[in-house]
This record gives structure tokens, sequence and C-alpha cells, in this order.
């Protein structure tokens, strides 16, 4: 276990220095909400994606509905009930369902990758140990983010809070560089969201419930118009 512990806090520093960065740009996202650092902290300790959580900061500036906020939160980090479900399968069939499902609290695209190139059964000290290191700089580059804020003059915070979009972008471009599908989708998001933002009927909404409406309904239709192919050659929606 001892060996475990400390091959997952390996694995988890680099993470975790990426993520800092990262966190530290949602931090000035953040305080533009009015969150203080300790509840910077926490937020970040409790959701591990950085667009949910750039989705959390930005409703709670709009004054979003506690319901809004959580079904936005459900839907951005839908994925992560599919990591885990698959994650669980590394474990030993003798593994206790506590440490399944606290592992599965603390699954990220990272944590998920880490977990999978793993030879054998995956150690749950292992897995432990990965995420907290990596955590704790998530959630301590929010913080950091929002003390910035509140010390850094007011045209600095605005010139870092540009970040946050450069990270956005480094997200989206990749992919959609290597799938036309995904980039269609994208354009399609953005026109959409600009539309929702201007149409009689629905620029009244509030922003979680446009966020909430785009979300569902353009990821339906591509899962349908473009269902993804799996290795037999089959469809999947």
């Amino acid at each position: 276990m001892h060996r475990d512990i400390l091959h997952g806090a390996r694995d988890g520093l680099p993470i975790g220095l990426g993520y800092f960065a990262v966190a530290f740009s949602l931090g000035i996202t953040a305080k533009a909400a009015g969150l203080v650092p300790a509840q910077g902290f926490i937020a970040s300790f409790l959701n591990h994606a950085s667009a949910g959580e750039y989705a959390l900061f930005s409703l709670i500036a709009a004054n979003a509905a506690y319901w809004e906020v959580a079904m936005v939160i459900c839907i951005t980090n839908a994925r992560y009930l599919l990591m885990s479900a698959a994650l669980s399968q590394k474990f030993s069939p003798e593994t206790p369902f506590f440490h399944r499902l606290l592992i599965g609290f603390g699954i990220t695209d990272e944590i998920f990758g880490l977990g999978i190139a793993q030879k054998g059964w995956l150690s749950p000290a292992y897995m432990y140990s990965a995420f907290l290191v990596a955590e704790l700089f998530w959630s301590s580059g929010t913080a950091s983010g929002i003390i910035a804020g509140n010390i850094l003059p007011a045209n600095v915070v605005s010139a870092l809070s540009v970040a946050i979009y450069g990270m956005f972008l480094a997200i989206i471009i990749p992919p959609a560089r290597e799938n036309r599908v995904v980039a269609g989708l994208v354009l399609v998001s953005f026109a959409c969201s600009f539309a929702f933002s201007v149409l009689p009927l629905v620029s009244a909404l509030s922003g979680g419930m446009k966020t909430i409406i785009l979300t569902v309904a353009i990821s339906a239709v591509g899962a349908v118009l473009f269902p993804v192919r799996d290795t037999k050659g089959g469809e999947t929606a």
C-alpha cells in the first residue's frame, strides 16, 4: 500500500501542476461571481471539470436558481458516469463498493487515463493518492485565483480573465480539427447561442436555462445524426 501511495502521488503531481494553471483562471471568474477563497476551494474540491466549474461560477454570477445550477452541472459532468462505470471493471471483484464509489467521485479525464493505463487490478490506494494530489492543486489554484483577483489591479484581473477563453479554445480546437462532425457541432452551438441571445421568445430566458436547452438539444441531435461506431462496426448513440 505504501508503494501504491507513492506511485499515485508521483503520477498525480504533473497532472496537479497543469490543473493549478487552469484553476487559477477559474478563480478569476469565481472572484467576479463574488466567491471568497474558501468557497472557491470547496467548489473546486466538489466539482472536477473545468467546463462544469466555469458554468457553476457563471450561473452564480447570474443569480441562477439552484435547480438550474444542479441541472447544468449534471449535464456537463455526465461523461464521468460512463468513465466511473468503465473504471470500476479495473478493480478486483473483492474491492468493497465504498472504494468504487469514492474513486468514482474523484474521476477526471486525466485520472481516468491513469487508471485505465495501469496493468492488472487497480489499487484503491494508488487512485486515492493520485486524485488527492491533483485535487489539492486544482482547489488551491481556484483559491489562489480569487486571492489574486482581490489583490491585483482591476485592469490586470480583466486581462487574466481572458485566459479562461484560451482554456476553452484549447479544449475545442484539437478535437474539432480531427473530426469534422465535432467542428460542425461547435459552430452550430455558437450560432444557436447567439440566436438565443437575440430571438424574442428565448432571449428572456435565464443563462442557465439557455445552457440546459442548447446542451441537451445539440448533443441529442448530434448523437442521432452522427452516432459513434463501435469497434465491431455497429452504431451507438
